[in-house]
Order: C-alpha cells, then sequence, then structure tokens
C-alpha cells in the first residue's frame, strides 16, 4: 500500500543520517582549524564554566555518550526533567519545567562527544546573533531561552513548539497538506530563511524535519474520497530550528552539506555553494507538503543527478564541465537508462509539471515557484526576496502577512 510504501521510504531516514555522518566526519578532520577558531568566539561570547573536571560521581552517560537521566531529575538547580521528546545523532531532545519561570521547555542535551560538543557550540553562536538581530523572533526561527554546559554535555533550553512538518505528515499518513496550508507554512519559511541570507548566514540543512508546527493541535475531518479520517492542522504558524549547521558567509564552506534528498546540484557536483542551495531545499519541501511524498527519493549521487534530469529536464553543460566530479562523460551525465536504477528511475519519476494534482491558477502558481527555485544554475534561481512577491504569495491572508508594517496587525488578528 502507499502508506507501507512510504514508511520503507522512511526507514532510511537513519541510513541517511548515517551517511551525513561519514560524509561530515571527512570534512571535519579538514576543518579542524576553522573549528578552533569559532570555538574561542562562542566560548568567549558568553563565559561559561564547564564542569567536566569535577564531576560528580552520579552523573553517568551511556555508551553512546547520552546523558542517563530520569523523570524528576534537577539540571543546574533549574531545569526539572518531565519527558524525552526525542532524539537524535546529536543528542536527545526532553521536555522540562524551568523553576524559575515555572514554564515548560525544550531542553536539548548533547552527547558528551567531542564532535557534537563543537557542533552544539557553533549552533549557539549561530543563534546568539539570531537573537541579536531579532530579539523579539519576529522572524519566525526558534528562539534559544539558555545554555550551558553540564558535565561535558551541551545544554541548549529553547521555547517549546509542536510536531515537525514531516512529524505531522508522517501521522497523517502521508496525505498532504491543502493548498492553503502549503501557502501558509511555505510563505513563513520563505520569510525566515530569507532573514538568515539577509545576516549572511545559510541554514544548509532545511528539511521537513526542522519545520516545527508552534502548536501542532488538529481537528479530524472525514475525507470520502480517500474514505479514511484525515487530521489538519488548526494553526499552520511554524517556527525554524536547527541551526546546527548554519554556516556565514566569510566562513569556512564544507564541501558537502544539506540531507540528501533536499541537496542542490551544485552541492553534489562540488561546485561551491551558497544562500541558493537553500532556495533549492525549499523547492523541494514545499513539493512533498503538496504531495506528501519526496521529490527526491534515492541515496547515490549519479541516480540523485539522473533523477534531476527525468524532472527537470538536462543539467547545463557548463555545470557539467566545471564539476571535477566523475559522473560526466563529455558533459553528459554517464547514466544508463537500461539499467535496473535506470528503470527504476524512468517508472518513479516525470516531468515536473505533471505531479501537478489541479489544474487551475493558484496550482500553476505554485508549480511555477517551484520550478523557479529548483533552476540548476544557483546564479538564475529565484532569490527568496523574489519568492515573497510571486503570485502564488499574493492570495497570502493579511492576518498570515509577514513585515515591518503588517507584523503588529497579524499578531493581534491571528490570536
Amino acid at each position: 500500500s502507499a502508506a507501507k510504501y512510504r514508511e520503507r521510504e522512511r526507514e532510511r531516514d537513519r541510513e541517511r543520517e548515517r551517511e551525513r555522518e561519514r560524509e561530515r566526519d571527512r570534512e571535519r578532520e579538514r576543518e579542524r582549524h576553522h573549528h578552533k577558531r569559532r570555538e574561542a568566539e562562542a566560548a568567549s561570547r558568553r563565559s561559561y564554566s564547564s564542569s567536566q573536571s569535577s564531576r560528580a560521581p552520579s552523573i553517568e552517560d551511556d555508551e553512546d555518550g547520552h546523558l542517563i537521566y530520569h523523570h524528576g531529575d534537577i539540571l543546574q538547580d533549574r531545569y526539572k526533567v518531565m519527558a524525552t521528546l526525542g532524539e537524535g545523532t546529536f543528542g536527545k531532545v526532553v521536555k522540562v519545567k524551568d523553576l524559575q519561570t515555572e514554564h515548560v521547555i525544550a531542553l536539548k542535551i548533547i552527547k558528551n562527544v567531542e564532535k557534537y560538543r563543537e557542533a552544539a557550540k557553533l549552533e549557539i553562536n549561530a543563534l546568539d546573533k539570531i537573537a541579536e538581530k531579532d530579539p523579539e523572533g519576529k522572524n519566525l526561527c526558534v528562539k534559544m531561552l539558555d545554555w550551558f554546559d553540564y558535565h561535558g554535555h551541551m545544554c541548549i533550553a529553547f521555547e517549546m513548539l509542536g510536531l515537525s512538518v514531516f512529524d505531522f505528515l508522517k501521522d497523517n499518513n502521508y496525505q498532504p497538506y491543502t493548498l492553503e496550508q502549503v501557502r501558509h507554512i511555505s510563505y513563513q519559511l520563505c520569510y525566515a530563511v530569507k532573514f538568515l541570507h539577509d545576516n549572511k548566514m545559510t541554514h544548509t540543512d532545511l528539511k521537513p524535519e526542522n519545520i516545527l508546527f508552534v502548536d501542532s493541535d488538529y481537528e479530524i475531518t472525514y475525507n470520502s474520497k480517500k474514505k479514511r479520517d484525515v487530521r489538519r492542522v488548526k494553526s499552520s504558524d511554524v517556527r525554524l530550528i536547527d541551526f546546527g549547521s548554519a554556516t556565514f558567509d566569510h566562513e569556512h564552506h564544507s564541501t558537502i552539506v544539506s540531507t540528501r534528498h533536499y541537496r542542490a546540484p551544485e552541492v553534489i557536483l562540488e561546485l561551491g555553494w551558497s544562500h541558493p542551495c537553500d532556495v533549492w531545499s525549499i523547492g523541494c519541501i514545499i513539493f512533498e507538503l503538496y504531495l506528501g511524498i519526496t521529490l527526491f527519493q534515492t541515496h547515490d549521487n549519479r541516480e540523485h543527478l539522473a533523477m534531476m534530469e527525468r524532472i527537470l529536464g538536462t543539467i547545463p553543460y557548463r555545470m557539467a564541465r566545471k564539476s571535477k566530479t566523475k559522473y560526466f562523460y563529455h558533459g553528459k551525465l554517464d547514466w544508463d537508462e537500461k539499467s535496473s536504477a535506470g528503470r527504476y528511475v524512468r517508472e518513479n519519476c516525470k516531468p515536473l509539471h505533471r505531479y501537478q494534482t489541479v489544474d487551475d491558477d493558484d496550482h500553476r502558481q505554485l508549480f511555477d515557484m517551484i520550478s523557479r527555485m529548483l533552476e540548476y544554475d544557483p546564479a538564475e534561481r529565484i532569490t527568496l526576496a523574489e519568492a515573497l512577491r510571486h503570485p502564488f504569495y499574493e492570495k497570502i491572508q493579511t492576518v498570515q502577512r509577514l513585515g515591518s508594517s503588517s507584523t503588529e496587525r497579524s499578531h493581534s488578528l491571528s490570536r
């Protein structure tokens, strides 16, 4: 069934995380000295006392480096553990009560492992910059409330949010979002990431897992066409999270960035990247929200490029020629259409416009915008400032519109 197929697709989630880990590890070796400098910057911004040396005997880690904690534990004399919200390669996210404010918040507890500790310091550095530029959080990036080093575990406290747009989709049997929800969610995503770009940062890891609903409460409606109940989120307000890979324009740029499915062609071809690689990821995300399926479902560079050509047409000769990678032969993608992989791509991919489910102005505008975000040449790709002015967003309701003059109005009306 479709749901089973999608579950299978997503079983590869962990695999893609592991693949990315390996890519990152190779990178990290080359980046050691850059990290040292950045670490010093992050550390000096706020003085923190590392309690690594005077570790209390009762504090233990498991074999993977996760902190061992129990319900009711109090960290830093302030944060009372309530429940585990989730975990990743980096560590765990825990629901805690802040005993100073009585608020329930999310605490990201990083593994007691050097490379994750370093990455967390970079994330704190990026979140600090965001807070400095946008103290009120008007630009829809998650708000960092506090951070500290707990016996070698970097901990970052965040405002509590709901499910990710990915988890909501999965829990809803991959029933896609409505066009109006796609419009509102993607508008906010463009707005948040444009703020990063305006402040000389690239997120580099945009994916549905990193876009969280502020509140994922839903109502259940019966879909007569599908003959089943579907969940509809009550409010499509979202926030952007996970700045652990965010890169400042002036910093060293790793060769490989992004989670596989959302990775831009210039990254795969190792041609260098900047803000436009985020725009490509956003195009892939919007497609996924609209259809409930991943646009590029693959784990291999050559197959990924073949899928791009099937969906978006031939990769420009100038990009193929400039790339030092082994994927082209005389400027053409070296791909065997007759192989089983070739058949898989032919049967599972089709030209972009053929994925459009309804032929009206709204849907045509949506696909026009996606196709501009999926322009091969990053120099030709639409910018987020341009995307926010695209006809697709002319229909954004007044209460949902963001920006200097209307922000206050939207907050008063949407509550």
